[in-house]
């Protein structure tokens, strides 16, 4: 930048608490409220302004905490005010998972904006995807309690559900699920979420039930601490049939190239602001499935740009299954308006130009 030229590219970011409509109680912990960072890039190349939305926030375990997050879009809006590239902002927020991902997304949004071109076909340069599927995510209860909200989100039109287990005995956690299926039938997809907190002889008490009992569980997910991954094989080899076994929290601690040596997952599962951004993702995704391994897209419980992101990352990834994005409904407020309708079991992917956000950034 030369004697007085303003920058072409401007970062800022602001801080928001979005509360649960009720606590999220997991095996790992209970979520009641999400803070992060609401990011908003402008371009001002020409006579024109584009502009890009992204969106940083951070997860306890997952990500950086978020004084963490802050220095780094800060690092990265100061770059962009000295004059620098969008590529060089991006850098000074690597090793900061949740803050790279805001940068990354919003550099994504602002270049399909400028293009005029949806988000998903933008990153994948594929075909016109309208649809991707969805599971609904129903937290720790009772079994009466468990197979009331999973009947009210078969009602709601989805067909695949995750419950989440371990924070009970496993006898307790097996009943919860018998107890749902005998009340949704048999043609409901259920899945279970462990998040990492039973042992070895507990999951592989729950993966015999599942499969003796006939109960029509098709994927245990991180069923065992993330540093398992002998264990995770072990699993691998017990279960039989459709079920499948899936890793989360511990692809951040042994990267795909150990997971798929020791053969101890069938699915990864992919967190975009876990991972740093959908660009990292999608790279992750598309790896993953020259392994043999199925990749699956979930949130972190994030506001309505992030969540539209990973939606945009599920429609330019091909063949996934049902993937964890309906998570909007799990907040009391949010960003903006979700451009993302949920219809029978899938997400109605947007196809406006960029994100397809809206309404997101109040002067």
């Amino acid at each position: 930048m030369s004697g007085g030229d303003a920058p072409r590219f401007e970062l800022e970011y602001r801080r928001f608490s979005l509360p649960l409509r009720e606590p999220l109680e997991t095996a790992s912990g209970s979520i009641d409220v999400r803070e992060g960072f609401l990011l908003r890039l402008a371009d001002r190349a020409g006579d024109d302004t584009t502009v890009g939305y992204g969106e940083a926030t951070p997860l306890s375990g997952w990500t950086e905490p978020i004084a963490d997050c802050e220095d780094a879009l800060e690092r990265a809006s100061r770059e962009l005010r000295d004059g620098g590239n969008l590529e060089d902002a991006l850098e000074t927020a690597a090793g900061a998972a949740a803050a790279r991902h805001g940068v990354s997304l919003a550099i994504t949004d602002c270049r399909a904006t400028d293009e005029a071109t949806p988000l998903y076909r933008y990153v994948g340069q594929g075909p016109m995807v309208g649809r991707v599927p969805v599971n609904a995510t129903v937290g720790d209860g009772d079994p009466r309690e468990t197979a009331h909200r999973t009947a009210n989100a078969v009602q709601r039109g989805f067909d695949c559900c995750k419950l989440k287990v371990g924070r009970r005995p496993v006898s307790a956690d097996i009943e919860r699920v018998r107890r749902t299926r005998e009340v949704v039938g048999p043609e409901v997809e259920l899945r279970v979420d462990a998040n990492g907190t039973w042992t070895f002889d507990e999951a592989a008490q729950a993966i015999d039930a599942f499969v003796d009992d006939e109960l029509g569980v098709s994927i245990v997910e991180q069923p065992l601490p993330a540093g398992a991954l002998e264990g995770h094989a072990d699993l691998r080899e017990r279960a039989t049939g459709d079920l499948s076994i899936a890793i989360d929290e511990g692809l951040l601690e042994h990267g795909v190239d150990a997971i798929c040596e020791a053969q101890a997952a069938d699915i990864l599962v992919l967190k975009p602001m876990a991972l740093g951004g959908i660009d990292i993702a999608r790279k992750i995704a598309a790896w993953v499935t020259e392994l043999g391994v199925r990749p699956l897209v979930t949130t972190t419980i994030d506001g309505v740009v992030a969540r539209t992101g990973a939606v945009h990352l599920a429609a330019a990834t091909p063949n996934l299954p049902a993937c964890g994005l309906a998570t909007g409904d799990l907040l009391a407020d949010d960003l903006g308006r979700d451009p993302v309708l949920l219809e029978n079991g899938a997400a109605v992917v947007p196809q406006a130009k960029g994100l397809g956000i809206k309404g997101v950034w109040h002067e």
